[in-house]
């Protein structure tokens, strides 16, 4: 067996939220400055590593199996090193080891920094490494805070969406303790980052050609810091990273209805770059079931927050989440989740059938009594109600002209790239909306990351198509330059 160098090839399977692919950046631009490249084939990376979610178990059992197929891997590649990170990490600890003996390391998502001295270690003294943050419970507010610590300043642009779109972390953690998730003890206690930070990072984003940037944060317009004497809330941050020169357009994920103040919709009323879209989860339409899972609001408050989006940014979009098949959910309040997918007119929802997760206040307390099979049932009717609104609410678009900022080539444009002949070119391209919809036209690659004029002339239930008008923003230029169709 040999015990040749290890190749520094590096691969990395990230499942889960924009938090995990931006975590993901970060560790591969820290590794990248150790020396290793990143490939495609697990087969051929010595350094194998698993960035995980536990929102869900189906995340976690799609890790389970990956790992399952690394059983034997060791035997003919002695320098291999296998690390999980993330949200399982911290979750399961220990436990990954006797599931998966094969793991080298594990790694918490408060300690990601550590990962090149983590792999380093493994490899070397051949011993298990661990590192993760104090549970909850495991020390004083500013102990466990201090133990998930925020890891931002490398980045990576090879590992975002587009290149001319990024994730910004503008907090990281959770208080809100909702009792079906697991977020609170993944990620530890909010906490929020100061503004200049955040007006430096996105100023050096835009250096490297970033027109687009969305703000994470697992509550983000719960946004609080104090700097220079001065409180920075939501509405005041927006209005900071506005001033960057290069960034077209700003968005912000995920929105905590509680937290929808007046000042931070006047400042996405008055901010141009900023999108007109608000991801703010409903999650259930039965004050009972709301209730029960913590949520914090009634119905009748996230319909007052409707009302007032829809009153000072009439145009806004609003998507949701929502769970179906919590514990004792009835088939009366499956129909007034039903009832509020209705009213609300979500451009989008995200639905999930509960799945309860241990440690959780649910699991603890609430039995998991809905039956799989009804699980599916109301989760299918709600897709399908969802699917017509949003066909309906697209087709209205139909005959309109909107300003779409360029991502690229769309997925089935580079599809058929690669089944094509090498001297043809397709040119169908992609890119969103200000209210976030997704418009795909023909148009030239090279207008990726600029703003462009679309005319609607057809749509599905996902999906605006229409025909670039002729003219665009070229930046750099404060002149508006005609685009030539061939």
């Amino acid at each position: 067996m040999s015990h040749s160098e290890p190749n520094n090839k590096l691969f990395i399977e990230t499942v889960g939220c924009q938090m995990n692919v931006l975590d993901s950046e970060l560790v591969v631009a820290a590794l990248r400055q150790d020396g290793y490249e990143l490939t495609g084939n697990m087969k051929e990376a010595d350094t194998i590593l698993f960035n995980t979610c536990s929102v869900r178990e189906h995340a976690e059992q799609k890790i389970y199996s990956q790992l399952g197929r690394l059983k034997y891997s060791k035997e003919t590649r002695p320098n291999l090193v296998i690390g999980v990170m993330g949200c399982m990490a911290q979750k399961d600890q220990k436990l990954i080891f006797q599931r998966a003996p094969q793991v080298d390391m594990i790694v918490g998502t408060g300690q990601l920094a550590e990962i090149p001295e983590l792999i380093k270690e493994s490899r070397k003294k051949r011993s298990r490494q661990m590192a993760i943050s104090l549970s909850r419970r495991g020390g004083s507010r500013t102990e466990v805070a201090d133990s998930f610590q925020s890891y931002d300043p490398l980045r990576d642009p090879t590992m975002r969406p587009s290149p001319h779109q990024a994730y910004v972390r503008i907090m990281i953690g959770c208080d809100k303790f909702c009792t079906y998730c697991v977020v609170p003890t993944t990620r530890g206690p909010e906490q929020s980052r100061a503004p200049s930070a955040l007006a430096r990072e996105t100023q050096a984003l835009a250096e490297q050609g970033v027109k687009e940037v969305t703000l994470l944060g697992q509550t983000v317009n719960s946004y609080k810091h104090v700097e220079d004497g001065k409180e920075y809330r939501m509405a005041d941050l927006l209005e900071l990273l506005h001033k960057t020169e290069g960034i077209q357009r700003i968005k912000f994920v995920t929105n905590y209805p509680k937290d929808m103040t007046n000042d931070l919709l006047y400042a996405i009323r008055d901010l141009p770059k900023v999108a007109h879209y608000l991801h703010v989860p409903l999650q259930h339409g039965c004050d009972e079931v709301l209730k029960k899972m913590k949520r914090g609001y009634t119905v009748g408050e996230y319909r007052d927050m409707m009302h007032r989006i829809r009153e000072i940014i009439p145009n806004c979009a609003v998507s949701s989440d929502f769970i179906v098949g919590f514990c004792g959910e009835t088939e009366e309040a499956h129909q007034k989740t039903m009832d509020a997918v209705r009213e609300f007119r979500f451009k989008n929802s995200f639905i999930f059938k509960y799945s309860e997760r241990a440690g959780t206040k649910a699991a603890d307390n609430y039995p998991d009594d809905i039956e799989d099979k009804v699980k599916k049932r109301r989760n299918n009717e709600m897709l399908d109600l969802q699917n017509a609104i949003s066909a309906e609410d697209n087709a209205d678009f139909i005959g309109r002209s909107v300003e779409v900022l360029v991502e690229g080539p769309s997925k089935s444009a580079v599809k058929a790239e690669q089944n094509r002949p090498t001297n043809s070119s397709t040119n169908q391209l992609v890119g969103r909306s200000r209210c976030d919809r997704i418009v795909v036209f023909d148009g030239n690659p090279r207008l990726a990351g600029s703003i462009a004029n679309v005319q609607i002339h057809d749509c599905t239930p996902t999906t605006l198509m229409g025909d670039i008008i002729t003219r665009t923003i070229q930046h750099g230029s404060s002149t508006l330059l005609p685009i030539l169709q061939g």
